[in-house]
């Protein structure tokens, strides 16, 4: 009788004052779609609910980083960050405001069936090497399994993948489940601010409107980002990586040149746009789950299907990059949200009226007057001159490209195979810097923090391991992309 009352009512008391150590129910694509938000905060832990509402943010431009349905500092950053855009006040937490603003972009179905290609189980890589010689002599740093590919694809985190997938061999001919993302924004991207302080990367379009934003890892401690005012110099896909330790830093005991090969495992990942400040730029990274807890050597990560998308709204010499230094906001530089862009309404356009009946009505995108920022920050922005941004013509023109070779590898390794770099004039630096403000902690640096201490104990439900592939010796075909071929070797 004893063992029988333990057995019974212990997991239930502990269910009810340990919530956080309660099991947590298994993530499927039914529990997804019939997620609705009852009022609180977002689930601990894993959850149906955090997958929904990580969709609609990825849907709206605000990135979340990886889908996976943990509730961590990438979520509530994103949530905070469409609160700034939608004219809400932005603490990071869920409320009916959000939940309200968030339903033009709940749409469609969040999960979809995907039957795995012969393409998707081949020329895969089964080991990245951390060492850069070892880097230099492959043909390229590419996925290293299904789940790692179809996780980029679908913007979800590989493990996530198998877990929304138990049991199902994530080999060819298989039908899983993935997530249904919108389509990438399409749109001119006039200003980039790069947010030191919340690790948040925010483009807007030449009327002063946000278009996207996202999580990033923005240089170290070892070796910052820069300050200032720069603009965006070229872009390109699928670059090469040149590792020149007499310029940023040095890997290991490596003293040479290297050239890597290009890959979505590469230290770039799969785009790098270049700044006129030279060596650095925003490129992709080969952890996304990581953006929060790793270190860059200056430059500025994203994942790589958010780096691909802003990819495509940049204009060579045109788009400016403003790194704003910690205990400056958006909010300071750019003042209240007064509207949405066109790109994100038009991403809205195609769902049904069902989908937001008894929702505020495109809360996010409409005329009306927002809610008053939190007191602390009124002061500073009411004595913040707002930047009135460059207008930006329809279409980028930048001068005919002038090409430079590619570094060399050294007699370290076999040289790997190169491509010229194709790059654009550079535009005059400006050596403006955000001057600091004194304000509160801010929720989204508190985000942050909480990714850093937090992320790594973070446990998916139902994780599964992923079958083996053999190694290949083939470069990995990128995902089509409507950019020009341009190719270049970059560093960081």
């Amino acid at each position: 009788m004893l063992f029988s009352l333990r057995a019974t009512v212990l997991p239930a008391v502990l269910a009810t004052i340990l919530p956080g150590m309660a099991a947590a129910a298994p993530v499927t694509a039914a529990a997804i779609e019939a997620a609705s938000y009852g009022g609180g905060a977002l689930p601990a832990g894993q959850s149906p609910l955090t997958v929904k509402v990580q969709v609609m943010l990825d849907r709206a431009g605000t990135s979340p980083g990886v889908i996976d349905g943990i509730k961590g500092g990438m979520s509530r950053s994103a949530i905070a960050a469409f609160e700034r855009r939608s004219g809400l006040p932005a603490d990071g937490q869920m409320d009916a405001q959000v939940w309200a603003a968030l339903q033009p972009f709940a749409g469609g179905a969040m999960t979809m069936d995907y039957t795995i290609t012969d393409a998707d189980a081949a020329d895969l890589t089964q080991h990245i090497p951390s060492d850069y010689v070892e880097k230099a002599n492959m043909t390229s740093l590419g996925y290293t399994s299904v789940a790692e590919k179809l996780g980029e694809r679908f913007h979800m985190d590989e493990k996530f993948v198998a877990a929304l997938n138990p049991g199902v061999p994530l080999v060819a001919g298989s039908t899983i489940k993935v997530i249904a993302p919108s389509k990438p924004l399409k749109a001119k991207v006039a200003r980039i601010f790069i947010e030191k302080g919340t690790n948040r990367v925010a483009a807007y379009d030449s009327e002063g409107h946000m278009v996207v934003n996202y999580p990033a890892t923005i240089g170290s401690d070892e070796t910052p980002s820069p300050s200032g005012t720069h603009k965006v110099r070229a872009v390109a896909m699928n670059p090469e990586y040149t590792y020149n330790p007499s310029i940023n830093f040095t890997q290991g005991e490596n003293k040479s040149v290297l050239t890597l090969p290009p890959g979505p495992n590469g230290p770039v990942g799969t785009v790098w746009i270049a700044l006129s400040k030279p060596t650095y730029g925003l490129h992709g990274t080969p952890t996304p789950s990581r953006l929060f807890v790793n270190e860059s050597h200056g430059c500025v990560r994203l994942t790589n299907w958010d780096a691909e998308e802003l990819a495509h709204m940049v204009q060579p010499g045109v788009t400016t990059v403003e790194f704003l230094e910690r205990g400056t906001t958006l909010a300071d530089v750019m003042g209240d949200a007064t509207g949405v862009s066109r790109a994100v309404m038009a991403a809205t356009s195609d769902v049904p009226a069902a989908s937001i009946a008894g929702a505020a009505s495109l809360t996010l995108a409409a005329s009306t007057r927002p809610l008053p920022k939190p007191a602390a920050l009124a002061a500073a922005t009411a004595t913040a001159a707002a930047t009135t941004p460059a207008t930006a013509p329809a279409t980028a023109a930048p001068s005919t490209p002038a090409v430079a070779p590619a570094a060399t590898a050294p007699a370290t390794g076999t040289p790997a195979t190169t491509t010229p770099a194709t790059t654009t004039p550079a535009a005059t630096t400006s050596a403006t810097t955000a001057s600091p403000a004194t304000t509160p902690a801010d929720p989204l640096t508190e985000a942050v923090e909480d990714a850093i201490s937090d992320s790594s104990d973070v446990v998916v439900t139902q994780p599964r391991a992923v079958p083996s592939v053999p190694a290949t010796t083939q470069p990995v075909t990128p995902l089509p992309l409507p950019l020009p071929n341009t190719t270049g070797s970059a560093t960081d």
